[in-house]
């Protein structure tokens, strides 16, 4: 093992553990982790930055869904449009890449919205967001099935993407029913996004996909972890199963979908050596007030300015650990160099230590 990758691994492991850090206290997350890790094989956040990197070139579009519609409001949630945003600039600043945001009628405007708070334009056709750098594309996805596969032909039709990412975005289980956390049927109320998620996959598009729960596009990758350890999850249960029918290539899975994207964001500013990859604690927190303004709900439905419960401040804070981690790892690369030729001389405890 060489010093760069046994820094890859722990950083991604701290950045692991910062995603999957649980205020609630409930533990679903963690029991998601296990999963996502073994199914990884590597601490999943620097995984998926690897397979981004691979997959993404210079000039290449990245389709980003999300959008999760909630009830009794019908509005999308802050979770899920708030990352996309912030991982389209990512894209758009680290890997030179053309970010389209795939989204619900309810996230259009949010969209826009958000995007100047982080530094893109925002365009409503993929032409124009490829022509114009610090850009992203915004398509409407509809909620109607009959209309989604032709929307999905005539979308990839525009361009062929290098990948595409799902992102807090709802997905059907086996029986095409779609379910909020708590186990509502919301299927009226979804974009049928995983229909242009699957025909992606169907194309050989590289597929990627971050959740916090199972219902979301992409987790089915872990179908039968989730089946067993998460509630509702079992397919016994028919029409009421909350698991998706979806399985990316690449999965993440963590506390809060944007806590992971952020992890994804650091861990590409680790790999690529770019700190400014990275948006910064202020960007974050007005990325989080521009959301919520422009009419999008935290999960309980009300209008502050919070992420699945968790308000600004604790948001910022999430970031900010992670940015700091990212710094350093950077900036004592070669100072540490010693240290590391001291450890990696004798590497019979790599076998049993758990890195």
């Amino acid at each position: 093992m060489t010093q760069k990758e046994l820094t890859e691994r722990n950083v991604g492991q701290n950045l692991d553990d910062i995603m999957c850090m649980d205020p609630r206290g409930y533990g679903v997350c963690r029991i998601l982790y296990v999963g996502a890790r073994a199914y990884a094989g590597e601490p999943v956040s620097v995984k998926f930055a690897k397979e981004l990197q691979n997959a993404v070139n210079e000039g290449g579009v990245v389709y980003i869904i999300t959008g999760f519609v909630l009830p009794p409001h019908r509005h999308a949630e802050t979770d899920g449009i708030i990352g996309a945003t912030l991982f389209a600039r990512a894209l758009a600043v680290g890997l030179g890449a053309r970010p389209v945001l795939i989204v619900p009628e309810e996230c259009v405007d949010a969209a826009f919205k958000i995007a100047p708070a982080v530094g893109l334009h925002a365009y409503g056709t993929i032409e124009e967001a490829v022509k114009y750098p610090y850009s992203m594309g915004v398509l409407q996805f509809p909620r109607d099935m009959d209309k989604a596969d032709a929307r999905a032909d005539e979308i990839l039709a525009m361009a062929r993407p290098a990948a595409i990412l799902a992102t807090e975005a709802a997905a059907a289980n086996y029986l095409g029913v779609y379910h909020n956390a708590l186990g509502v049927d919301v299927t009226d109320m979804e974009a049928k996004t995983d229909v242009l998620f699957k025909a992606a996959q169907k194309a050989g598009i590289p597929t990627f996909a971050i959740g916090d729960l199972g219902n979301e596009i992409g987790m089915g990758a872990i179908a039968g972890h989730i089946e067993m350890w998460i509630p509702r999850a079992s397919k016994n249960l028919k029409e009421q199963c909350i698991l998706a029918d979806t399985a990316a290539d690449t999965i993440l899975t963590a506390t809060v979908s944007d806590w992971g994207m952020n992890a994804v964001i650091a861990a590409l500013a680790f790999l690529k050596g770019n700190l400014d990859i990275l948006h910064s604690d202020e960007m974050q927190k007005d990325a989080i007030v521009a959301a919520s303004r422009a009419g999008m709900v935290n999960m309980y439905g009300d209008l502050n300015p919070a992420i699945d419960g968790f308000d600004v401040d604790l948001n910022v804070t999430i970031l900010h650990m992670m940015r700091r981690l990212i710094e350093y790892a950077l900036k004592l690369r070669e100072t540490c160099k010693p240290w590391f030729d001291i450890i990696l001389k004798e590497q019979s405890y790599l076998g049993t230590v758990p890195l």
